[in-house]
């Protein structure tokens, strides 16, 4: 008797946990300035299949072979911070920042221990950036505040005193996290990953001289504010990443995310703000060696 075939909602269940096929290569080669690696092999394992003895190693080899030579790998803890700037020392593809995210600030039950691992780890060669930290107000409530922003004003500390971009994770925060970055004084360089906010958010960041880094989101058919702000950006304030493997850009969301489809957002960026896909490349590119200094 032979087995019943697939419903369509059925197939849809199944493929959503499967990689998107690679996309169009790019012109020219560019980074991802923010992944989770170790997240996205442990939750995901490795696009295209690749070999599962090194599965950073095929998710870098899959990558490089659409033109995304170059990774950010992210920490949200110490143990993740860790693991990083171990991955950045042995594969040139990838640098390293290293945080407690800011949901992770509140859970801890020794906060300067671990901020103090964290500067331990900053102080490496490959660490070229502190985050992810900053504000996130939508899963902590009130009780949770106060520890987010006594880590973030310590990140930002850590950020100046060697000399890393910081990079800032801010959800339903954005006056907030402005007015820490004000009383503290911003490091020469601050990137807003994830970039969430609208064109007026998106202008007053651009005036301070910070960077935004553009995830799968502003693709989704409802983030019109997004591509408003990504519109007045200018090329050389603009990055961006995957934040895998999450945000998947469309015509994929909802399935795995990995840097090997940064393409299919940068594309997209290309016809939202004007400009020559080659052009465009070129700039992130060359920003992200700003940023983060020489892979």
């Amino acid at each position: 008797m032979s087995e019943p075939t697939e419903t369509r909602k059925q197939r849809a269940a199944r493929r959503a946990g499967e990689f998107p096929p690679a996309p169009e290569a790019l012109p020219r080669p560019v980074l991802d300035s923010h992944t989770h690696l170790d997240i996205t092999v442990s939750e995901a394992g490795v696009p295209g299949g690749g070999p599962a003895d090194d599965p950073v190693a095929a998710a870098i080899e899959v990558a490089a072979a659409v033109g995304v030579d170059r990774l950010v790998q992210v920490g949200v803890d110490v143990n993740s911070s860790r693991w990083g700037a171990d991955v950045a020392e042995k594969y040139p593809a990838v640098l390293a920042t290293v945080a407690l995210h800011p949901n992770e600030a509140p859970r801890l039950a020794d906060l300067d221990e671990a901020l103090r691992e964290i500067e331990a780890l900053a102080a490496r060669d490959r660490v070229r950036g502190v985050g992810e930290t900053g504000l996130d107000f939508f899963r902590t409530g009130d009780e949770g505040r106060a520890a987010q922003e006594e880590s973030f004003r310590a990140h930002i500390a850590i950020a100046k005193r060697y000399g890393k971009a910081l990079v800032i994770h801010d959800r339903d925060a954005h006056a907030d996290v402005l007015r820490v970055l004000d009383d503290e004084g911003a490091p020469d360089t601050v990137v807003l990953h994830c970039f969430s906010g609208d064109a007026e958010f998106a202008a007053e960041c651009v005036r301070r001289g910070y960077l935004l880094s553009f995830a799968g989101t502003v693709t989704f058919g409802s983030a019109g504010a997004l591509r408003e702000a990504a519109a007045l950006t200018p090329l050389d304030q603009l990055l961006v990443e995957t934040d895998a493997p999450y945000l998947t850009p469309m015509p994929h969301r909802g399935r795995p995310n990995a840097s090997y489809l940064i393409p299919l957002t940068v594309r997209f960026l290309a016809g939202t703000t004007g400009a020559d896909l080659d052009e465009l490349c070129a700039a992130i590119s060359a920003t992200g060696d700003r940023v983060f200094g020489p892979w």
